[in-house]
């Protein structure tokens, strides 16, 4: 009869499953996991150490960085927090726009899980199939902010600029004749709220796709069927959020148990899974891809109804219009006082979470009267995560650290902030 050996395997750094710097010392008894124990720290952010020594807003794009595939929702819970410490309202408008790019963050975020997720265990059309839409999405951070990924769009009191009226087009080149083009600018022709129309039309069908791909396929239901099952009460325990915790079957969403901008308003569902393994996961991520959809539709159309204004018009904290401060004194001294200084928030502590894609994303921030923030404090959903790996893990074979790592979608940026 063959020897079984007791091995310790360093899985990571730069393994592709490993999704970045995360690092696993692995004892195995044979191809069986006794104990996975994550060692991070490699990715080295400091963002909670730099946020001391930036302004209150010259920290917003930091926040784009520490989930680097949900930037928008990032600085939601951000600003949030500011809001609550200046005690300002922000115009219903901005809400919308705010409500309506979280959730198309929501599926950036959960089309490269699904994509990776595949990958990691070996199905690899899926991936190539969600960057067809992770395209158009990020067509829609572009033209809004200027950037593709990092678009430090949310401010305090709103949003940095309304939305376009009109879309970006292809031009025609080299490689791509006029013809292509042609088709390729079909949906671009009218403002972004038509492109993001067209898109949230399309899209259902393309959750189809996938859905015909994976959902029931014999390997995919293999890989992940029965593989790190964390009951409700461990869930709650481990401090589990977003679709780690509705996987285990516990019905909890920001969005709806502590609503936050114009989330109340709105009419959607929270998929809840039954059997807590990485199967019901991803059907809980899935259909959360449909819900996120319906609420984009809604807000869609909420905004087409309703212009406005998307910033509040307390100049204390939100610059003057360009034509206001070349004409009036006030608002002149305001603009040289917020760019030079940066916003004076009160002395106090306040904490703002919201639905991130992946669990609670929670800022706890205190002033202390400054320009700057006196400490702030960041609650990453990933992070909590990532410490029950050894548990989900433990009596599994390796090639399950895998999937279990892929099914919590974790990535370093918030873990190593």
């Amino acid at each position: 009869m063959a020897e079984i050996k007791n091995y310790t395997l360093n899985f990571g750094p730069q393994h592709p499953a490993a999704h970045g710097v995360l690092r696993l010392v692995l004892e195995l008894d044979g191809e069986v996991i006794q104990r996975s124990d994550p060692h991070i720290g490699l990715l080295h952010r400091a963002t909670e150490k730099l946020a001391e020594t930036r302004t209150w807003v010259q920290n917003v794009p930091y926040m784009d960085r520490l989930d680097y595939v949900s930037m928008m929702a990032n600085e939601h819970a951000y600003v949030m927090a500011i809001e609550k410490l200046l005690q300002i309202d922000v115009p219903v408008r901005a809400q919308y726009i705010r409500v309506m790019f979280d959730e198309i963050t929501r599926l950036l975020n959960h089309l490269l899980w699904i994509g990776c997720h595949g990958l990691d265990v070996g199905a690899m059309a899926v991936f190539l199939y969600a960057f067809r839409e992770r395209e158009d999405l990020f067509d829609m951070y572009e033209a809004v902010s200027g950037a593709r990924m990092h678009a430090a769009y949310y401010r305090p009191g709103g949003v940095y600029r309304d939305l376009p009226e009109v879309m970006p087009q292809y031009l025609a080149n080299k490689i791509r004749g006029e013809k292509a083009v042609k088709k390729l600018n079909e949906n671009r022709q009218g403002s972004l709220l038509d492109f993001i129309e067209d898109f949230t039309t399309r899209f259902p069908a393309y959750v189809d796709e996938y859905e015909t791909l994976l959902t029931d396929n014999r390997i995919w239901k293999q890989r992940l069927v029965g593989i790190g099952v964390v009951t409700p009460e461990r869930a709650l325990q481990l401090g589990f959020t977003g679709a780690m915790l509705r996987g285990s079957g516990i019905e909890w969403d920001l969005r709806k148990k502590q609503p936050y901008e114009v989330y109340d308003q709105l009419d959607f569902d929270i998929p809840v899974g039954v059997n807590g393994d990485s199967y019901d996961r991803y059907l809980v991520r899935v259909e959360e891809m449909r819900q996120s959809n319906k609420i984009i539709q809604q807000c869609v159309k909420w905004l087409r109804a309703n212009p406005g204004s998307v910033m509040s018009d307390n100049h204390k904290v939100t610059t003057p219009k360009r034509e206001d401060m070349k004409s009036n004194m006030e608002d002149l001294i305001h603009h040289f006082k917020l760019f030079s200084e940066g916003i004076h928030v009160p002395a106090g502590e306040a904490y703002a979470a919201v639905e991130h894609p992946k669990g609670e994303f929670g800022i706890y921030a205190i002033s202390d009267g400054a320009n700057k923030p006196y400490r702030l404090k960041i609650r990453a959903p990933g992070f909590v995560h990532l410490s029950a790996l050894d548990e989900m893990a433990k009596g599994h074979m390796l090639a399950d650290a895998v999937t279990i790592i892929g099914t919590q979608d974790i990535v370093f940026g918030e873990i190593d902030r």
